[in-house]
């Protein structure tokens, strides 16, 4: 009998990733027993803070328990989302807000709406390391162009001109931008529909951490421009703290016909799969009001870490606070005597966990990545080892 042949699995991804040495050192540690600061938490149920008790009440809506699916979501869930969109000065329609089962759902289906395979998405780099592999799960692939850093951070123009070859489909924009925190102005964001404009390009903008200004102002959704077509994406996993809720939405704007073409097909895709959980869309109106108290206490720890992180670091350090407008990351550039992943090989030796510039494809040497979502006095521990680190 002749011997079976190996089952074949799709190319879509490299299924065997090799684990890096930060990955095998923190096993080892927390095998051993040893405690590990943590500064890289990015979880804020485990962070600490006050969850009102009804967004528990709210999950036990009898409602809940009758299913009665709609492809875009429940009427009423929708409109809670245009009632917080509503709370931050945007005008949006309910008709125009899609529900799906998490952001990264959301990016699926609009690879699935805007791209055959073989495509082209241009990303934002360096950014959150997510969109290679939720690409490549749809046979899309992920052009990069570049965020530049000289005092803040904006956008390579040339390098987004360059990465718009004849098979893009679509601008992603993280606004803000995880990690740097950086996110587009008016001029910037006019600047970029024009040019997806002309390109028949769609903006997709994941809005996310939109709530997290580190200053006193407003991050701006693309969806108030009309020039281009713009999918916002936004979500309970930060608008209200409850990443295990599993909820986000997509809003869609600019000129109105292409985005009743797009929300027809959208509401198809969303309907070949009608996987948001009944109990959470009742729940949702509850959820985004009660959530903004998890809200304010995100703020105001992210607020109060990234100051107190300027205060501890100071001028005339070895480490450099990079500036940052929003968000709940701070990246710290470090004396390129050694690699990213070296230094933070060291600080693990010392008990303290922080991110290498290069998980999120910084086009250079050296940066740390650490999470302002962390405990002030964790994080202010755990960089004060760094410091002394740098110092010695």
């Amino acid at each position: 009998m002749a011997p079976r042949s190996a089952m074949r699995f799709s190319a879509r991804l490299p299924w065997c990733l090799p684990e890096n040495r930060l990955s095998r050192a923190l096993a080892e540690r927390r095998a051993a027993g040893l405690p590990v600061l943590d500064l890289t938490q990015s979880n804020p149920t485990r962070a600490g803070f006050v969850y009102p008790d009804r967004i528990c009440a709210a999950l036990a809506d009898p409602q809940g328990l009758i299913y009665d699916p709609h492809p875009a979501g429940s009427l009423r869930a929708r409109e809670a989302v245009a009632a917080w969109y509503g709370r931050r000065g945007v005008s949006a329609n309910p008709a125009r807000i899609v529900l799906a089962p998490g952001t990264s759902d959301a990016y699926a289906w609009l690879f699935k709406l805007l791209c055959d395979p073989g495509d082209e998405v241009l990303a934002p780099r360096p950014s959150y390391p997510l969109f290679e592999f939720l690409a490549g799960l749809e046979s899309v692939r992920i052009v990069p162009y570049q965020l530049v850093y000289d005092g803040r951070w904006w956008v390579d123009w040339a390098s987004l001109e360059r990465a718009a070859g004849p098979r893009a489909r679509a601008v992603v924009v993280v606004q803000p931008n995880n990690p740097t925190g950086s996110f587009l102005h008016p001029a910037e964001i006019e600047r970029l529909a024009a040019f997806c404009a002309a390109r028949d390009l769609a903006i997709i903008s994941d809005e996310v951490f939109a709530d997290y200004p580190l200053g006193e102002e407003r991050v701006p959704s693309l969806c108030v421009q009309r020039t281009a077509t713009c999918f916002a994406l936004g979500g309970l996993s930060k608008a209200a703290g409850l990443p295990q809720m599993k909820l986000s939405w997509i809003l869609i704007g600019g000129p109105d016909e292409r985005g009743r073409a797009a929300l027809e097909r959208l509401e198809l895709i969303a309907d070949t799969y009608l996987p948001v959980s009944t109990p959470v869309q009742c729940a949702l109106p509850v959820l985004l009001e009660e959530g903004e108290a998890v809200c304010e206490q995100i703020r105001a720890r992210t607020r109060q870490n990234y100051r107190r992180l300027a205060e501890q670091i100071g001028p005339h350090s070895p480490v450099n606070l990079l500036a940052a407008q929003a968000g709940w990351y701070a990246i710290l550039r470090v004396p390129r005597l050694r690699s990213e992943e070296e230094w933070c090989l060291e600080l693990l030796a010392r008990g303290v966990l922080v991110q290498p510039g290069y998980f999120y494809d910084f086009s250079e040497e050296a940066y740390l990545v650490v999470s302002l979502l962390t405990p002030p006095d964790e994080l202010a521990a755990g960089v004060s080892e760094l410091l002394a680190l740098m110092e010695s």
